[in-house]
């Protein structure tokens, strides 16, 4: 299972100085779940992940699965 931790750190820094409401508003959720997502409280739904990984032009293995990789591959 991944690790909540380091999802949450990958999503805040991929999101960088774009504000949590533009984000949420791109991929079509609300402030409050991408909130949860960057804080490590909830794991997002997979049609989230998807829309996530597509919006920052990653993929779903690399920012939700590859946990092997350090948090440099999203600085």
């Amino acid at each position: 299972m991944p690790d909540l931790e380091v999802v949450a750190q990958r999503l805040r820094k991929l999101r960088g100085d774009k504000s949590r409401e533009e984000v949420a508003s791109a991929v079509n959720i609300s402030l409050s779940a991408l909130a949860m997502y960057e804080t490590g409280a909830r794991m997002p739904r997979d049609e989230i992940k998807v829309a996530l990984a597509k919006y920052y032009s990653s993929s779903v293995e690399a920012i939700f699965f590859n946990l092997k990789s350090t948090n440099r591959d999203f600085i």
